[in-house]
């Protein structure tokens, strides 16, 4: 059974910046974010959201709160793969007592979503945007469609490349599927979104 269903958006030109719009914007939150997790050395997803949730949401009004809270998801998520998947030349192992790289989210990272700022209903999708709700019809082949019926549905992920923006959704158990993403036998854990400058 599939654990990933990745679907190219059929967007019209004006549909294409709306969502680049939203990448920049999302990316600034997830930068505004970092310098307080190199100074904390803190990344956990919950504490993170009780330090900066208030002050992110004040910052940047526009983005929206459930929106601010996955971009705070985003940083972690890249916090682990960079300090705690075994190969990383940043893991904290490595680290010991030196101050943390400065990671920067470049305008085109992805954006994550989750039930509040996406719905899927009879092929249709509903996600959120800077300027409202934008929908587009999901063509899902029958193995894809099983996927949503019966497997736990963890991270949905805009994505944009040179082709055009893809939805994936990614699919796991229920119990510890986040966890997934360290777990994972990559090669080259370091997020290819994320610019990463060593301390001097």
């Amino acid at each position: 059974m599939n654990s990933q269903v990745r679907i190219r958006l059929n967007t019209t030109p004006e549909q294409s910046a709306r969502l680049i719009a939203l990448q920049t914007a999302f990316a600034e939150v997830c930068n505004a974010l970092v310098p307080l997790v190199r100074e904390s050395r803190v990344w956990n997803r919950v504490a993170l959201h009780h330090m900066a949730y208030r002050g992110l949401r004040e910052r940047f009004p526009a983005l929206g709160s459930q929106m601010v809270c996955n971009a705070i998801y985003s940083v972690s998520r890249s916090c682990r793969l960079v300090f705690q998947t075994p190969g990383s030349p940043f893991h904290l192992s490595k680290m010991g007592d030196r101050q943390l790289p400065l990671m920067r989210f470049l305008e085109t990272s992805p954006v994550y979503f989750d039930r509040h700022t996406l719905s899927l209903k009879a092929g249709q999708v509903s996600m959120y945007t800077l300027d409202g709700r934008m929908r587009f019809e999901l063509a899902l082949q029958a193995a894809d469609a099983e996927a949503f019926h019966h497997r736990k549905l963890y991270e949905i992920i805009l994505q944009r490349e040179p082709v055009g923006h893809f939805l994936s959704f990614r699919f796991g158990e229920a119990a510890g599927a986040e966890n997934l993403v360290v777990a994972e036998n990559n090669p080259d854990p370091l997020p290819e979104y994320v610019l990463i400058e060593e301390a001097a």
